[in-house]
């Protein structure tokens, strides 16, 4: 290969460029990214850098004397890739010619319709986003968070330290009960509760107000105003001086479209990050690989998986589909919350029990271990970073400890 081209240039397209120089690639390398920033560290958006304890500085995921001798190509989208041409195309008008692809474009936050021009209204996934949000913050006052996953309660547990008047709306019976199952969702999410965090669950939102909005159509500017509340499908009307919105993220591969590269949910792949077209592999949060622990196809948006799986998928590339299909490792992640840090490896949905074998629940200090027919597959951690480590280090090298899901 002379050219590759990686799409995508947050920690997954940077982790494929890292890659690709360690397994020997010397050609022309292209990375390129819709935003005008260089790679930076997206967990702590909703945490230490939304609270003003670190600077954009400490986000860089570079070295200082890092050289990957690629071409940065920043600010500008990917809208379409040409399989017969083998070209990349670019919003800009520019095509990037490329004898590898490595698809990393991420996923984009789902927004509330209807919101658009409203002050006061976030999503957080970028570095802008953190930016806006962090001022609407400063100015204090009643926050709303709408979504009562792992990035709401961090910007709740962040919000709620900051001094705001905190409220987490989620339209499920019970938070994170998709991750970590109903029992134990409902055990962390129980975190608000412990610091006066109001928590309201299994209602919908109806919409949102603003103080200057009308049924005169969008303002000249754009602008309709700052929003004031958060409208309940129950008739509830929640005070709002910022709102979060925080109800999940959809992947960015509406540019591959007629591409020939096969979409579900994502970019659908191997276990090794093979696409269904030769020469293109697909790594992060847009990539669906298939595990055959489950035996299913499965996103893994998670800040391990972006570190870790570019090099299986880089290998295949470089040795143009020669290789052996892997067993990705099981899917990792952590949250800090309210001084609280909670990890979680391997799939909940897999199990039929889940017991608690270290510590307790009331003291938000346990390790809990999720079974299949008796045999572990998942396992979560409450301030237990030792004994989770060690259970980690056990499941993932032990394949076996994953039996498929009859889900």
């Amino acid at each position: 290969m002379r050219t590759v081209a990686v799409v995508g240039a947050s920690l997954a397209g940077l982790s494929a460029a890292r890659s690709l120089r360690k397994r020997g690639y010397d050609g022309r390398l292209v990375v390129i990214g819709d935003e005008l920033h260089r790679p930076y560290d997206r967990p702590p958006l909703s945490k230490e850098f939304l609270a003003g304890a670190i600077g954009e500085a400490d986000l860089a995921l570079e070295r200082d004397d890092e050289d990957l001798r690629a071409e940065w190509v920043l600010g500008t989208r990917a809208t379409g890739l040409d399989r017969t041409e083998r070209a990349i195309r670019l919003a800009d008008g520019r095509d990037i010619r490329a004898d590898g692809v490595v698809i990393a474009t991420g996923a984009a936050a789902r927004r509330l319709p209807g919101t658009e021009g409203l002050a006061g209204v976030h999503v957080l996934r970028t570095l802008d986003d953190a930016r806006a949000l962090r001022d609407d913050l400063a100015r204090g006052g009643r926050l709303v968070v709408i979504g009562g996953g792992f990035i709401g309660a961090e910007v709740a547990a962040t919000g709620y330290g900051l001094g705001l008047d905190v409220t987490v709306i989620e339209a499920a019976p019970t938070p994170l009960a998709g991750p970590l199952g109903e029992t134990m969702g409902g055990i962390v999410s129980a975190l608000h509760a412990d610091h006066g965090v109001r928590l309201l669950c299994g209602v919908a939102v109806k919409g949102l107000s603003g103080d200057e909005r009308s049924e005169m159509g969008v303002p000249p500017d754009g602008v309709w105003g700052r929003v004031d509340a958060v409208l309940l499908e129950d008739g509830r009307s929640i005070p709002a001086d910022t709102v979060v919105v925080g109800v999940g993220a959809r992947p960015c591969v509406d540019w591959l479209e007629g591409s020939g590269v096969a979409l579900d949910n994502g970019v659908k792949c191997g276990s090794d990050g093979r696409t269904s077209l030769a020469g293109v592999v697909a790594v992060g949060d847009c990539a669906s690989w298939y595990d055959p622990r489950t035996g299913a196809h499965r996103r893994v948006e998670h800040w391990t998986g972006a570190m870790e799986r570019p090099d299986a998928a880089v290998a295949t590339l470089l040795a143009h589909g020669a290789t052996q299909p892997g067993v990705p490792r099981p899917p990792y992640f952590w949250s800090d919350q309210y001084g609280v840090k909670i990890q979680f490896v391997g799939h909940a949905a897999g199990a039929d029990s889940v017991t608690v074998e270290e510590g307790a629940t009331d003291d938000r200090s346990f390790l809990a271990v999720y079974r299949r027919a008796g045999e572990p597959v998942a396992v979560l951690g409450m301030n237990q970073p030792r004994l989770f480590t060690r259970w980690r280090k056990q499941l993932t090298a032990d394949p076996r400890r994953f039996p498929r899901s009859a889900a």
